[in-house]
């Protein structure tokens, strides 16, 4: 009688454990660490975090140096296995964490696709031995731990893509042409290589006459050598084995001007990788998911694209 009251107990409380892990997962999102010892290092203890709330909501945060990924299960729709890993934009210097993030991900989870957003380090020599590859290094990794750890939320490993923003688009054109560049030593033995990439009014070159100053001095520099602006030039980088893209920009963009979007097409079309470009007439820079001018259209464009090639 004793062992049979120990194992009803014993199965009462497994079931619990159980339950009880199932639900956390599905009833909130988590924000973990992205790594266990950063590469690179510089230890600052003058240089911290600066986040700029709204009603207890992160807005944006600058002087980023402990990278963190936010994980947004769908709720109300069944996960479709894609999953996204957004990079806000920020010039380099901070994030818009909710417009380019935390809103995004809630828009994707409402499609059933799974979002990850990162909050990636800032380039600076204060807390980076070499912040050329610092933001990269994030990028990659990000690739590689939900690509490791894909089954844990019903991915298909086959199916992770990155969308950037604004100097968030710079990475995730980075991330989608330099994922074979050993710029750290990964505990993960999958590929950083993005399955497809959604850039949004992105920076995507490092050329004097058509990059966005501000984020070239950011991640390369006063002054940086043209050896460095051409490997940071990622329409320079593109291949036949770059991952599909979709990309939008407004044609009024003064910011960052859409050439930076045409000149990726085009090298996306010369090499023969499947690819969509959208030019809108007005919208100007940092709309988000859309204001009340033609770019508010992107987010249907961007469905649209990613069920004709099989991601929703």
């Amino acid at each position: 009688m004793k062992n049979n009251k120990k194992e009803f107990y014993r199965r009462i409380t497994l079931s619990f454990l159980l339950f009880s892990g199932i639900f956390s997962v599905n009833a909130q999102n988590q924000t973990v660490p992205l790594w266990n010892k950063i590469p690179d290092e510089i230890k600052a203890s003058n240089y911290n975090e600066k986040p700029e709330l709204k009603d207890g909501k992160v807005q944006s945060t600058s002087q980023v140096s402990v990278p963190t990924l936010s994980i947004h299960i769908p709720k109300d729709n069944k996960p479709n296995q894609t999953a996204v890993i957004i990079c806000p934009g920020g010039g380099y210097t901070h994030l818009a964490f909710d417009k380019e993030g935390t809103k995004v991900a809630e828009w994707f989870n409402s499609l059933g696709i799974t979002a990850f957003v990162l909050k990636y380090r800032m380039p600076t020599d204060i807390t980076m031995k070499n912040k050329n590859v610092g933001p990269l290094q994030d990028a990659q990794e990000a690739i590689r731990y939900v690509r490791q750890n894909a089954s844990k939320w019903n991915i298909d490993p086959k199916k992770i893509g990155i969308l950037g923003f604004s100097a968030g688009g710079h990475l995730a054109a980075t991330a989608s042409t330099h994922y074979d560049d050993k710029v750290y030593e990964s505990a993960y033995k999958v590929s950083a290589r993005p399955d497809f990439s959604l850039l949004i009014y992105p920076v995507i070159s490092m050329e004097n006459n058509i990059t966005h100053k501000g984020s070239q001095t950011n991640l390369l520099g006063n002054n940086p050598s043209q050896e460095l602006i051409n490997s940071f030039s990622n329409e320079k980088k593109v291949t036949s084995q770059t991952p599909p893209t979709f990309l939008i920009h407004a044609t009024d963009d003064t910011v960052v001007i859409p050439e930076n979007s045409i000149n990726y097409y085009l090298a996306l079309k010369k090499n023969g990788v499947t690819a969509e470009l959208h030019l809108y007439e007005k919208g100007g820079h940092g709309f988000g998911l859309g204001v009340n001018d033609t770019s508010k259209f992107w987010t249907r464009d961007c469905i649209e694209w990613l069920k004709a090639n099989g991601y929703n």
